[in-house]
């Protein structure tokens, strides 16, 4: 496992994060723990949760993992969902972040979280509100290091601005979605984020399942994220993806190596990208993932994996100045 510097921050974090959005839902307390533990030995020190996974159970159940070498982790954690029936349990208010910031404290029972992402953009509260919920939490030590999940480039940039331009601590991390069949982010998300320092942390590499091999074969599987949740089948339903994840796994195939494996190497290939995050429903699952870090992701087995799926317009639209370039 090799480390990286977390944006600004002087922290170092392992190479790939471990997500835990699987815990108290698909995995049950023993099956993430088991995960949790291979994730230690693998060298993982950086973990991610949100306070609407399972509920608050996937908060509830690494808070009780960490005890005893809490000082070894890098946490984070988001806020944004509706966590409760009342109308105001939710979105990016200061009441909200504020009260949903103790809340997560409480179940990973710890004193604070390095991380703290708004989870998405809430067009309700205007970012200045937000960003100054999250100005709060830093100076009550609650919250070391500001963070943004699905937000746009323009977005992203602009909360930078308010809080260099207030003098508030800025922003050292971001999320994005990202993987072969989803590449938007790298059109202004992953330059802005070079050009800022800002850590870049992404969900997703294998496109919920779909670049793990499994749904190449003619059987398609009965089970997994892409048949039993809408929201993935609506994300990744477009014919051409499932056509570039079949020629994905054929060059698996052919290199002797796990989709998984590969899928989560060339997002971790990126050079914007410090850690992308891998999660499972078992051991099974996420070995795969861990396995990632043996491939050697050279810029010519990265662009020859690229080359299999849709390269995104540049931001400009002038298709003819990026061909002439290559």
């Amino acid at each position: 496992m090799k480390y990286k510097p977390l944006g600004r921050t002087g922290v170092q974090v392992s190479q790939l994060c471990c997500g835990t959005m699987s815990f108290g839902s698909d995995a049950d307390e023993h099956a993430s723990g088991v995960m949790y533990r291979a994730c230690r030995d693998a060298g993982i020190n950086f973990f991610d949760t949100a306070d609407q996974y399972s509920g608050g159970r996937s908060e509830q159940i690494l808070g009780g993992l960490i005890q005893g070498h809490r000082q070894e982790l890098v946490l984070a954690t988001k806020c944004f969902n509706p966590t409760g029936a009342d109308i105001n349990a939710r979105g990016l208010s200061r009441r909200h972040i504020a009260h949903a910031a103790e809340e997560s404290l409480k179940r990973l029972k710890t004193d604070r979280v390095e991380v703290f992402y708004l989870h998405q953009h809430d067009p309700a509260t205007p970012i200045e509100e937000s960003l100054r919920a999250l100005e709060d939490l830093v100076r009550a030590g609650k919250v070391l290091y500001p963070a943004l999940s699905n937000h746009a480039a323009w977005q992203t940039q602009k909360a930078v601005d308010l809080q260099e331009a207030h003098g508030w601590v800025r922003l050292q991390v971001i999320q994005p979605m990202y993987n072969l069949v989803k590449r938007q982010a790298e059109v202004e998300i992953l330059p802005m984020a070079e050009s800022n320092g800002i850590a870049v942390v992404p969900y997703s590499p294998a496109g919920g399942g779909l670049l793990s091999g499994k749904y190449a074969q003619k059987d398609k599987p009965k089970t997994g994220r892409l048949v039993e949740k809408a929201q993935y089948e609506a994300r990744y339903g477009e014919d051409w993806m499932h056509e570039t994840a079949a020629r994905f796994a054929a060059l698996c195939q052919a290199r002797g190596v796990h989709p998984m494996s590969m899928a989560v190497a060339w997002v971790g290939g990126h050079p914007a990208v410090t850690a992308p995050i891998i999660g499972g429903r078992n051991l099974d699952q996420l070995q795969a993932s861990l396995d990632s870090v043996k491939i050697v992701m050279t810029p010519e087995l990265r662009a020859e994996i690229g080359a299999l799926s849709r390269t995104p317009p540049p931001a400009t639209d002038r298709l003819e100045e990026a061909k002439s370039r290559k």
